[in-house]
């Protein structure tokens, strides 16, 4: 059953992690069956009640699942094989486009805001005891939010969007919960639940965001949590327009106990609305973070949602961290409220390099979208194929099966630095890699 691999230990903790090893090194490989707990025990010589638990803990760690009398076998995507290794490495001399980076060139300079900052530190420092959110940066995000359409609530820092999502995620599910994700997705959170011991349940988008008949069927099935991104969606670029948050909002009213999380991915990088549907549930989380505008470095997100959220959310981050650097929120308060960023400008330079590159695609008759953001998403036949072609023709792009689950194959292109030289030669590599009209075989995913 097991080939040659020899599951060993005599307590819970060394089962669970003498299985996760072999997982991790891929002896033992995705949709290979685990043996039934008893016949396990007996081989160890241990209790069933041991093993019992050693499966817990794979299943909570999202490294194994458990289907009735199937009994247990490894995940398709275990935790432990992260999405981060499905890449391409990049020789020398040839042009990465798989990073999902904003263009350093349109990011703001630090070295004054943090010396500001600094200084403001040395007067009045920051102890114990202290608030940990930065009264400046709590005024200037909740009069954004306001002016956003986002409701009223507490304000939390988090460092970056993943560390929200995951501490609202933590505070409200228990292991085996689904959480229904977009598919295609953010690598990383669909990552991140099944590691929290949490189920994915996929649902489709399309430009304007996520598919409502969609998102109406798996909350019917028992999704307790729905993730959604606003704008830039990574990796399609799709954005919630007006109509589509209507019917969304229309969805969520059927199920108001849902836990919803909203995902501001394009702030300070889309001129595209912001169409929020937070408030439609009890339950609610809005994220917002510094990174695309600003710089990924910054590790800031501001997290606002209903009180008992946020306190939770608040209440677990005094146990752990305690807060993010105020230093650091200052120094973003300042890039928020100096206009550091030109939020219009920088959204410009993006659409105008997506759209010249979605032109030249159209040109060679290849099928890309990419509604807002700094990412272009293609279908594709042979996604393999596709990466490797490109690879040997000097382009490295990421490969789609880092955002997938069950949407058909897809390749990311980052757009962000591309010249205006850089279009018509990449359109014809792709062209050439994956063949005229990959059109979509639904919506576009």
């Amino acid at each position: 059953m097991l080939g040659e691999y020899r599951i060993t230990g005599r307590g819970a903790a060394e089962i669970s992690a003498s299985v996760e090893r072999a997982v991790g090194s891929g002896e033992l490989e995705p949709g290979q069956p685990l043996p039934p707990m008893r016949e396990l025990a007996q081989r160890l010589g241990v209790n069933p009640n041991t093993v019992a638990a050693a499966y817990r803990t794979l299943r909570e760690r999202g490294v194994i699942e458990t289907a009735g009398r199937r009994g247990s076998r490894v995940r398709a995507k275990p935790a432990t094989t992260g999405r981060d290794f499905v890449r391409v490495d990049v020789p020398e001399g040839v042009r990465d486009l798989s990073d999902g980076n904003p263009d350093p060139a349109l990011l703001p300079a630090l070295g004054p805001v943090f010396a500001a900052a600094a200084e403001q530190g040395d007067r009045d420092p920051v102890l114990y005891g202290h608030e940990p959110v930065d009264p400046e940066l709590a005024r200037v995000a909740r009069t954004e939010l306001d002016a956003d359409g986002v409701p009223d609530g507490p304000v939390a820092v988090t460092s970056g969007s993943l560390d929200a999502m995951e501490r609202v995620l933590a505070a409200h599910l228990k292991p085996g919960d689904a959480v229904a994700v977009e598919d295609p997705g953010w690598g990383s959170l669909l990552d991140l639940v099944p590691a929290l011991g949490l189920r994915t349940v996929p649902f489709g988008v399309d430009d304007r965001g996520p598919l409502p008949e969609d998102v109406r069927r798996v909350l019917a099935a028992g999704a307790r949590a729905l993730v959604v991104t606003d704008r830039a969606q990574n990796p399609t670029g799709a954005a919630v327009d007006a109509a589509r948050a209507r019917a969304l909002r229309s969805v969520l009213r059927e199920h108001p106990g849902t836990l919803l999380i909203e995902d501001d991915h394009g702030h300070g990088i889309v001129d595209l609305p912001l169409h929020p549907l937070a408030g439609t549930t009890s339950g609610w989380a809005f994220v917002r973070s510094a990174a695309k505008a600003c710089g990924p470095d910054l590790r800031l997100a501001v997290l606002t949602g209903d009180p008992v959220t946020l306190d939770r959310v608040r209440g677990r981050q005094r146990l752990g961290p305690g807060w993010v650097s105020r230093i650091t929120q200052r120094a973003v308060a300042r890039l928020w409220t100096d206009g550091a960023v030109d939020a219009r400008a920088v959204a410009g330079v993006y659409g105008r390099r997506r759209d010249a590159f979605l032109g030249a695609l159209a040109e060679q008759g290849v099928t890309g979208y990419g509604r807002s953001g700094m990412n272009v998403w293609i279908p594709v036949p042979d996604e393999t194929g596709a990466v490797a072609r490109l690879l040997h023709a000097g382009w490295a792009v990421a490969p789609g099966a880092r955002f997938r689950l069950s949407a058909p194959p897809g390749i990311r292109i980052t757009v962000s630095t591309l010249g205006e030289d850089d279009f018509g030669p990449l359109a014809a590599a792709v062209a050439a890699a994956v063949g005229p009209g990959s059109g979509p075989p639904r919506s576009y995913v």
